[in-house]
């Protein structure tokens, strides 16, 4: 009995002590499940809380609408319109192959791009929309309207798209929006959420692209309430976004269409300049093309014509084109030599026909030369012998000095992506870019606008205008104003060049024009304070042998499109009271006295009397003024 009290005894207090090691236990998982409770009601509850919220309450980025830019005429360039389009919600459809079946048969839905749909819907979550088509017809959406009930999940929308009235007369300048690539996403940084919105689009050329976050605005904000699938269920709130700033441009939409038509057929570029405040009146490179193609989308047969044409109507030629300035260099250099004290106007030099340098023989554009020259009547005449002489007193750096301050061989800051700077060379320039030494003969070659040396249309008008605006550095600008409130214009810095020396200049342009024997002569403006000034340049595009020389020339006519000359001009006006500059450039146009003159006096012409050209603008026997066709929309004053 006692043995077996004992054992009694020992099971008790091991039992005891098993039901106190669970006791504790329990009591220390209470202690951890009440610890934690309070961590995540009372400590966190607040996070948890918000975290919930957000699954159950989803904002969203609402696109602002774009801003709108018109010209400085008030002709709409960049606009938004109506944009017709089907949407599908693939968990309202039973068949999405079938109900595409039946779209197809009202709009056209070729079958790559029906394979191509049928990838992205089944990508797609079900009850998140997917764009079928965009820019429909009124006829098209107002079909597919009347076929709701057989076309089960298709929801036809209106939005907005970007249009632009002007196509081709303005699309380098204007530019064009299209969807937002990755890399456009990465470089927008806290923006790329917002352009990477369905149906957001961004600049991607020109204006559009430049001014890009004025455009655009800013986003709103909609919250929207969904169930534990992520399916909308309610709108709680809805903010729109701030539109974008609507830009007026500095251009004359009447001047710009007046250039490219007169233009015609011709590769090239004509820009228009404002001397004083820089505003770039026209701007045109020619051939174009339509923006609204890339909004609505190219085939890829619009598309390889585009790129495989010689003419290359892409490039906006007025900024991104470089050619050897030619002869309208010619001012510069004399600039240059008067600066330097190396020359006067009275300075003399005689014109064989040719100049030697060591080996070498330069010649002149004039076979058999053109006498004794100075400086009036080198630029009147355009004497190659004489730019050569005193090209080589100034020596490469000293001339490229003064060339950057007339806008040479430096980025115009304009604003534009595809503007390049082109290249004033120097010593130091060539033995950088081409590891070798300068040559004496090199520099009589820049002295008349060859060699090394280019440069673009802008660049040329922005010459002009410093030459004509007596020395001051006028900037070239497209924005006017930014929603209706004008943008002062940039205060004007002068060159440091001597004013003497800039109107003996300006009489050597005058002549070129004005007085009999001058280059442009033919080309002139005859009613009195009107007239113009300007210089005109030939530049060759390839080298003419001894050979050739010996047997003469080869005329430009005789010669494929490629290889001809390219013809220049560069011009202002008033010639007494100057206030509009001009440059153009005729992509293998031949001679610039022949093609190139004439269409910049047009050009100044429409500018100064923009409604009729009156009688005895031109004296008797000149080329006719080019009548382009009539559209009183584009005819301003407002210059």
């Amino acid at each position: 009995m006692a043995l077996r009290s004992h054992l009694d005894k020992l099971d008790r207090s091991v039992f005891s002590r098993r039901a106190l090691v669970l006791f504790g236990a329990q009591s220390a998982l209470a202690a951890a499940l009440g610890g934690r409770m309070y961590q995540l009601q009372i400590v966190e509850g607040e996070k948890y809380a918000a975290r919930a919220e957000r699954a159950r309450i989803r904002p969203s980025l609402l696109a602002p609408v774009r801003g709108q830019i018109f010209s400085r005429d008030g002709k709409p360039l960049a606009v938004n319109r109506h944009n017709y389009r089907l949407v599908l919600y693939r968990e309202k459809t039973e068949d999405v192959a079938e109900t595409l079946e039946r779209l197809s048969a009202i709009i056209p839905i070729p079958p790559l791009q029906r394979k191509a749909l049928l990838e992205q819907i089944e990508r797609t979550r079900a009850f998140l929309p997917v764009v079928l088509a965009e820019n429909l017809k009124w006829e098209e959406f107002a079909e597919v309207n009347a076929n709701a009930p057989a076309l089960a999940g298709i929801s036809p929308e209106l939005g907005l798209t970007r249009h632009y009235p002007e196509a081709d007369f303005a699309g380098h300048l204007v530019g064009y929006v299209a969807a937002a690539s990755e890399r456009d996403v990465e470089r927008a940084g806290e923006a790329g959420t917002l352009i990477k919105l369905p149906g957001m689009r961004i600049g991607k050329s020109g204006v559009e692209r430049i001014e890009e976050v004025a455009l655009r605005g800013k986003a709103g904000l909609s919250r929207v309430e969904k169930d534990v699938h992520g399916r909308p269920k309610r709108e709680l709130e809805r903010k729109e976004g701030t539109p974008g700033e609507d830009l007026t441009l500095t251009l004359n939409m009447g001047l710009q269409k007046y250039a490219v038509q007169r233009m015609g057929e011709e590769s090239g570029a004509v820009v228009v300049m404002d001397i004083y405040d820089g505003d770039v009146l026209a701007m045109a490179s020619t051939p174009g093309f339509d923006p609204n193609g890339f909004v609505l989308g190219l085939s890829h047969a619009d598309w390889g014509a585009l790129q495989s044409n010689e003419k290359r109507p892409l490039n906006n030629k007025a900024v991104s084109g470089l050619y050897p300035p030619g002869s309208t260099f010619k001012m510069v250099v004399a600039l240059a030599a008067m600066d330097a004290g190396l020359i006067g106007p009275g300075h003399n030099v005689y014109c064989g026909g040719h100049i030697e340098l060591g080996s070498h023989r330069f010649h002149c554009w004039k076979r058999g030369g053109h006498g004794t020259m100075n400086l009036h009547t080198g630029l009147k005449q355009s004497c190659d012998i004489y730019f050569y002489d005193i090209a080589k007193r100034i020596g490469i750096d000293r001339l490229a000095e003064v060339a950057r301050q007339f806008g040479i061989g430096v980025l115009p800051e304009i604003g534009l992506n595809d503007a390049k700077a082109g290249t004033m060379p120097d010593v130091a320039w060539k033995r950088a870019a081409l590891k070798q030494p300068w040559y004496p003969g090199e520099t009589l070659h820049a002295g008349i606008g060859q060699g090394y040396l280019s440069s673009s249309p802008l660049q040329l008008a922005v010459m002009a205008s410093r030459i004509a605006n007596g020395g001051y550095q006028v900037h070239p600008r497209l924005v006017r104003a930014r929603d209706g409130k004008r943008i002062k214009a940039r205060a004007l810095h002068g060159t440091g060049i001597d004013d003497a020396h800039i109107e003996a200049v300006k009489r050597g342009m005058y002549a070129v024009v004005n007085e009999a024997g001058g280059t442009a002569f033919r080309s002139r403006i005859s009613m009195a304070g009107y007239e113009m000034c300007g210089k005109t340049g030939t530049a060759q595009v390839r080298r003419i042998t001894t050979a050739e020389r010996a047997t003469g020339v080869l005329k430009n006519n005789e010669l494929p499109w490629k290889l001809r000359d390219h013809a220049l001009f560069v011009a202002y006006a008033p010639a007494h009271d100057p206030r509009y500059a001009v440059a153009v450039v005729v992509e293998h146009g031949g001679g610039g006295s022949k093609v190139a003159a004439p269409i910049a006096r047009d050009v100044l012409l429409k500018l100064q009397f923009p409604k009729e050209i009156p009688e005895g603008a031109l004296p008797k026997g000149a080329d006719p003024v080019f009548v382009a066709k009539k559209d009183e929309d584009d005819e301003s004053d407002d210059t």
